[in-house]
């Protein structure tokens, strides 16, 4: 556990210990168990996009399918995203929808990984506080149970998954798998960085 910063008050300094003591926790499932649960569906895994160039920027942008006002995946990240889904299809994982948030970036990388995207506003990018109102979307498709023995696809960005879960901030190109559970929310399991599908298994 981390010590808490002296500047903190008492109650802001118990929410920061707890995020910290999650950050620092161990992952409930990880190497080939992780695969074998991935494989038996129900879970949603939440994608931040692959590697962007961080010349750019969406300042200027007027419309969601003009990327050239955007900031959007380099050449790694494309290759990055490729080498995922090829991962993925080798662990014969089975996936279900695959939602994407509007930006260029997100539904590139969803269509290099899986082959396919929907669009969704429910996980669009957005500030990095908790907002309910702002996530409610998000929250109920991390929540929701996923039928029909397949996976939940989310690729989206840092923010809103910082927003709900909490920090650490997902790199690039890195995944959370999330089990719903209804009424209840829904709780991290796993995270797989970039370099990490090795591990799950041949």
């Amino acid at each position: 556990m981390k010590r808490c910063p002296r500047a903190l008050a008492f109650l802001a300094c118990a929410v920061w210990a707890l995020a910290a003591f999650a950050a620092d926790a161990p992952p409930l499932l990880a190497g080939p168990a992780l695969a074998d649960a991935l494989r038996n569906g129900g879970y949603v895994l939440y994608f931040r996009h692959a590697a962007t160039d961080f010349g750019q920027n969406d300042d200027a942008m007027t419309s969601f399918d003009d990327c050239s006002k955007q900031r959007n995946l380099t050449d790694k990240g494309r290759a990055d995203a490729r080498a995922i889904g090829e991962r993925i299809r080798r662990l014969r994982i089975p996936i279900g929808d695959v939602l994407a948030s509007p930006y260029c970036r997100t539904r590139e990388t969803a269509q290099l990984v899986f082959g396919r995207n929907t669009v969704s506003n429910a996980v669009r990018g957005g500030p990095a506080s908790d907002d309910a109102q702002r996530y409610a979307g998000l929250r109920e498709l991390l929540a929701s149970p996923v039928s029909g023995g397949a996976n939940r696809v989310i690729v989206s960005h840092g923010n809103p998954f910082r927003a709900v879960v909490g920090p650490p901030y997902l790199a690039e190109g890195e995944a959370a798998v999330i089990e719903p559970r209804g009424q209840d929310g829904f709780r991290v399991v796993a995270r797989i960085p970039l370099d990490g599908w090795e591990a799950l298994g041949p």
